[in-house]
């Protein structure tokens, strides 16, 4: 079943892989039990044991019976979750359908919602705004320094 994971160490078996996982995490407050991959951040999906999500990886051991046609899901939320009870085999489609959505883009500023499907905008119109005001300042300035370059100053 280990041979089913993408980008799994192939020296691992599941009573190492089982171990490495369970070395590698702590138990939080709310019950989740996080896992410490190769990456610094927390809250993120995390990899381990080659290049394998480590919730994939902990859903083939600890849980067992993995399609590696369904993608596997955290109930709790938390992407570097791997706690069995945590962890549920869904379609893509269910995947996409629970996917919560910030209410705030990543610069803080309130996303507004889109009328047609219900779900907020995709992208924040005010951040939007102010990278197409930089975009035509920059394009300004190289416009002003080819046209001095070229020995001109007005058009």
């Amino acid at each position: 079943m280990l041979s089913a994971v993408k980008g799994l160490s192939r020296y691992h078996t599941e009573e190492s892989l089982r171990a490495y996982l369970l070395e590698r995490s702590h138990r939080t407050d709310d019950g989740c039990l996080v896992i410490h991959g190769y990456g610094p951040r927390r809250g993120i999906h995390q990899k381990v044991a080659g290049r394998a999500w480590a919730h994939i990886a902990a859903f083939v051991v600890l849980v067992g019976g993995y399609d590696p046609t369904l993608d596997v899901d955290q109930t709790c939320g938390a992407a570097d979750c791997i706690e069995p009870t945590h962890l549920r085999q869904v379609s893509r489609s269910e995947t996409c359908r629970t996917r919560s959505q910030a209410a705030q883009c990543r610069n803080g500023h309130d996303r507004e919602l889109d009328a047609t499907t219900g779900r907020y905008r995709r992208v924040c119109r005010v951040c939007n705004q102010e990278a197409q005001r930089r975009w035509r300042e920059r394009a300004a300035a190289e416009v002003a320094q080819a046209r001095a370059a070229y020995g001109r100053t007005t058009f």
